[in-house]
Order: structure tokens, then C-alpha cells, then sequence
């Protein structure tokens, strides 16, 4: 999947009614992923996008990083709840995520406790992604995260039970610095849409 276009997401967003943030106070986030038609597991193939408005010109700021939408391999086959591994339905959530600590061990933009979003329980066990399970409301700790601390990864791996997961570390201090500036002028929420590549 190529790199996604702003202008594409935007579009896709309106079309389909969800909120575009464009405060001129800049640092409004708009948090995006995209996920790829791919249903191979195991591959970084999919994006985690920014776009706000700068404070100062006016103008869209943008952001496009490598990443993963859907669960490892790991846990396609050792689902960590009885009813299969979650895959989070695409749609908007609106103020879904906050600044805390993934796993207690450092900060990401995580699911709000006692919010629930919808997910895929994909129950086949047998390492492929069933986009097409039933859904069932009630994914929780679907965070957005880092793999690695050190360096990029190649394979997702353990890194997903169903969150949204970098690839590469320092593409992640990036989106936090955001994030925390986001944070810091309009508080500890954070809106997360996740489109189709087929949206764009």
C-alpha cells in the first residue's frame, strides 16, 4: 500500500461523516490509521497518520508512518480472550484515547478505561485475518503503540493483540511530541479513525 495522501483521508472522512478537526489554534490531531486490503499477518502494511492545522500558517500539517492495524501472528494463533483476537472495526471514535501508560511502562495514546470499541473477534486460530467475524462490542486496551524501543521492527510478531503499533521508534517520538502539544492545549482526549485503503 502507498503512502496516503491527506487530501484522500480528508476526503474520506467527510464523505462519510466524521469529524475533521481544524482548529486554528493548531494541534488539534486528527489520528488516522489506514488499514491495507492485505490480510497477510505479520506485516507492518498498513499507516498511522497525523493531520492538523498549524497554528501559526494556517496550513495543514501532515504525517504518514508505517504500522499495523491488525494483530500479530502470535496472537492469531493464542487469542487472548476465548472469543478470538481483536481486530478493531474500522469507523470513528470520538474521544477514545488518551495520554497513559501502555502496559504501565511508557506513555502512548491509549484506549480510555471504561470506553469500548468495536471489534473483529477473529477466532480461526489458524494465522490468517478474518476481517469478516462477527463483531462484537467490546474491545478494550486497543492502544496506539510502539514495537521495539530501540529500533525498527520487520515482523509484528507479539507486538499486537489488536492494537495500533508502529513499526519504527522514532516515528513514534514523533506522534507522542503531537500528541503531548495536543494534549496540553485542549486536554487529555484523543479522537482515533481507522479507514480502509478502499476509502481513499
Amino acid at each position: 500500500m502507498n503512502r496516503p495522501d491527506r487530501a484522500a483521508i480528508h476526503a474520506a472522512m467527510t464523505t462519510k461523516g466524521y469529524r475533521l478537526f481544524e482548529n486554528a489554534k493548531g494541534f488539534d490531531l486528527n489520528i488516522v490509521g489506514i488499514r491495507s486490503a492485505s490480510t497477510v499477518p505479520d506485516r507492518f502494511d498498513d499507516w498511522i497518520t497525523v493531520s492538523y492545522r498549524d497554528g501559526v500558517a494556517g496550513d495543514w500539517a501532515f504525517y504518514a508512518w508505517p504500522g499495523t492495524t491488525d494483530p500479530g501472528l502470535y496472537y492469531l494463533r493464542r487469542p487472548l480472550n476465548v472469543h478470538g483476537t481483536a481486530i478493531l472495526k474500522p469507523g470513528q471514535y470520538r474521544s477514545s484515547h488518551a495520554i497513559r501508560k501502555h502496559q504501565g511502562r511508557y506513555e502512548a495514546v491509549c484506549q480510555k478505561p471504561g470506553t469500548n470499541l468495536p471489534v473483529h473477534r477473529d477466532r480461526n486460530e489458524d494465522g490468517t485475518i478474518d476481517l469478516d467475524a462477527e463483531v462484537m462490542t467490546n474491545g478494550t486496551g486497543i492502544n496506539i503503540h510502539r514495537a521495539g524501543d530501540t529500533r525498527a521492527s520487520t515482523v509484528v510478531g507479539k507486538w499486537s493483540a489488536g492494537c495500533q503499533v508502529f513499526a519504527d521508534p522514532t516515528d513514534f517520538d514523533v506522534f507522542m511530541t503531537l500528541a503531548r502539544r495536543g494534549r496540553d492545549i485542549y486536554g487529555n482526549g484523543f479522537t482515533y479513525t481507522l479507514l480502509e485503503d478502499g476509502d481513499l
